[in-house]
């Protein structure tokens, strides 16, 4: 038999129990709460129920270091006066300093009761005569304390059952559910941090407008969405259900994946803290979704990963916003053909192209005839619609991958990669027969040609500034004879 089990037995003989048993079936009943208010109500009843007092009060400390009473057992006048209330600390240790010490407990007799105290409930008591009655002002403390010692709450009683001080054995087994009181408190306290933890992450999980994510990393989810909130879900179009049991890589854009992969085998290895990249999901109905990733890794003490987190932003607007403003850079206004910005991009690669591969190609220079005739005939809104109707011409006659572009007014440019020099005149002619069908816009009939050079792009050839500058001065040439030749 163990000393302990030498008190319970003690105790259990002189109280209202009887076996040590219940004691422990009380002390069992306190630790098997689910929460702070039920733990602390199980103790006060099992004061009341055990120990032989009509009335048991638990207060706890708060975060602004008021004691608020939160449990009250044995009367229905005490818990309607008491529960709720808050006490300063200062009072307590007013109490304490004066109490006799009985091992854990405080006990202050009526005579020293501070004056200036909150007295709290006071029982409808005689005073007895009795040299050891309890007395209506006594009271009697058991303060509790985490396993670290720190004071988190205390326990008072008072109305004793049959009016006398507790004895020796009660005031053992007030000090043995003291003790178990202060650790199933302390646990309740650390279990109500953890549910209150728990439900500010939760909120803020799942309240936020941006898209988060947790995935496995070891285990049997590894790899695995483990939780997603339901801006995630609207991000991607899958319910939640359907998310935790794919794999990010499920979601990623296949032109994606091969980078993502190294990224994220960097974050979870240690050798990159951060993960953040630009990339495609593919959404429920297929269409890709620009994301902007944040994701870290959660680690325990020892460094081990636990699991990622990520933070997931649709830019699909933004980046359709800034693909649109990358486009009218690079674009006429007017025709939707690619400017000389992208005309001289182009070019370059094509001559960088030639000189790699040592295949020629050709830039063919292109200039309305007498373009000016129709804006002086007919206007400059006739003149504009003209313009644009020209490109679709041009473009219905080159190969897919050849650029038609406009560098401004009249003039256009046709740069055809892996284009020989016989294919370029084939080329230049139906460009010329495509450009000369009437053209009629709202009972307006005009009808155009056009002049073309064209200069090669080899591989011992000018640079894209010299390349067009000699397309130029071709179609200039073709365009002053008078048997002009398709190309000079």
């Amino acid at each position: 038999m163990t000393e302990r089990d030498g008190v319970m037995d003690e105790v259990a003989s002189v109280v209202r129990l009887d076996t040590a048993g219940d004691v422990y079936r009380l002390i069992t009943d306190i630790h098997a709460q689910r929460d702070l208010a039920g733990t602390m109500q199980a103790v006060v009843d099992a004061v009341v129920q055990a120990v032989g007092f009509g009335v048991a009060a638990v207060s706890i400390v708060r975060p602004d270091g008021q004691f608020k009473t939160i449990a009250v057992a044995g009367s229905d006048q005490a818990r309607h006066q008491l529960l709720g209330t808050e006490r300063p600390l200062s009072e307590y240790e007013d109490e304490f300093e004066v109490a006799d010490n009985w091992g854990r407990l405080k006990f202050v007799p009526a005579e020293r009761a501070p004056v200036d105290s909150s007295l709290g409930w006071v029982p409808d008591l005689a005073v007895s005569s009795h040299s050891n009655a309890w007395h209506p002002l006594d009271a009697l403390f058991a303060p509790l304390r985490s396993s670290a010692g720190e004071l988190t709450g205390v326990l008072s009683v008072d109305l004793p059952q049959d009016g006398l001080r507790p004895s020796a054995s009660q005031r053992q087994l007030l000090e043995v559910l003291s003790v178990e009181a202060g650790n199933a408190l302390d646990n309740a306290l650390l279990a109500e941090r953890l549910r209150t933890g728990e439900e500010i992450f939760r909120q803020a999980f799942d309240g936020t407008a941006g898209g988060m994510a947790l995935i496995g990393i070891d285990g049997d989810d590894a790899g695995q969405f483990v939780r997603v909130n339901p801006a995630f879900c609207r991000i991607v179009g899958y319910a939640a259900e359907e998310l935790l049991r794919m794999t990010p890589e499920d979601l990623t854009h296949a032109e994606d994946r091969a980078t993502d992969k190294q990224l994220i085998r960097d974050l979870i290895t240690g050798r990159s803290n951060l993960y953040r990249r630009e990339k495609r999901y593919l959404h429920h109905r297929g269409t890709p979704v620009w994301v902007t990733v944040t994701a870290t890794v959660a680690r325990s003490d020892d460094g081990s990963p636990l699991c990622a987190v990520s933070q997931v932003e649709d830019i699909s607007l933004r980046r359709a916003q800034l693909e649109e403003l990358h486009h009218q850079a690079r674009h006429d206004p007017l025709t939707n053909l690619p400017n000389r910005t992208l005309i001289f991009e182009r070019l370059h690669q094509s001559v960088k192209a030639a000189r790699l591969l040592g295949k020629p190609g050709a830039l063919l220079f292109l200039d309305l005839d007498d373009f000016k005739l129709i804006n002086d005939q007919h206007g400059h809104r006739v003149g504009d619609q003209v313009l644009a109707m020209i490109g679709p011409r041009i473009r219905s006659v080159v190969r897919e991958p050849d650029l038609v572009g406009r560098l401004g007014g009249d003039e256009f440019v046709v740069i055809a990669d892996n284009l020989d020099l016989e294919s370029a005149h084939r080329l230049a002619h139906r460009i010329e027969v495509a450009v000369s069908a009437p053209i009629t816009n709202k009972g307006v009939a005009v009808s155009l040609t056009v002049s073309v050079g064209a200069s090669p792009i080899t591989a011992s050839g000018g640079d894209a500034a010299q390349i067009l500058q000699d397309a130029d001065q071709a179609m200039y040439r073709n365009k002053t004879e008078i048997r002009r030749p398709r190309l000079g």
